[in-house]
Parts: structure tokens; sequence; C-alpha cells
């Protein structure tokens, strides 16, 4: 699993890349109300805005941390914000895609360095 400064977790699986955000994200959001996923099949760029998530607090919007095309959406989050709050790192992932490039993964941080980062 690698982490983004921006608090999301990528998770390679076979050829598609699994993308949440982390528990420390979930925390400092505090309850989430809303989730807005992308549609299956959308071509994403670095940096593109790609979720929105409304939470008691704030509104924050989730960026693609890689290029690529988005193959699977969560609709279970879109369902049931709160599961972001319970389990952020597991069964409540956003979206799964087919990056372009594997390559920038190489610039995110392993959990270790993530830890480091927020601590």
């Amino acid at each position: 699993m690698k982490f983004t400064k921006e608090h999301e977790w990528l998770l390679v699986e076979d050829d598609l890349v699994i993308i949440g955000i982390t528990k420390h994200a979930a925390e400092q959001l505090g309850d989430i109300v809303f989730v807005e996923l992308p549609e299956v099949g959308d071509e994403v760029s670095k940096d593109d805005e790609v979720v929105v998530i409304e939470s008691v607090k704030a509104a924050s919007d989730i960026l693609s941390p890689l290029d690529g095309k988005i193959v699977e959406v969560n609709g279970t989050v879109v369902d049931n914000p709160p599961l972001v709050n319970e389990d952020p790192q597991g069964t409540a992932w956003f979206f799964k895609m087919r990056p372009s490039d594997f390559s920038p993964m190489d610039n995110y941080m392993d959990e270790t360095a993530y830890n480091s980062f927020i601590s």
C-alpha cells in the first residue's frame, strides 16, 4: 500500500489500483454525510478532482493520484457515507482505476513514511 501527502491510499491489485482515503483523513473530516464518485469509464489525469466528500465539518475534493481510466466505483459508500469513517482503509475504498503508467507510485510513501508524515 502507498500513501499520498493528500491522505489517499493506493493498493495495486493486478493491473488496477484501488484508491481511498486514509484513516487519518477520515478522522480529520469528522462524520461523513455525502460522497460523490466518478463515473466508470472516465479518463482522468493526475490531480483531476474525482471524488467529492462532505462531512459535518467540511467539504473536500479527492484528486486522482495517477493518470488512467476509472474501471469500478464503490457504490456502497455513496449509499452509506458513514462507512468511510468506519472502515476507510478497507471496505470504504472509492474507485479502482487502470493507470496508464504505474511509475508515479514510486514517489508515494510507504506506511512507515506516511505515519511519520502525519505525526
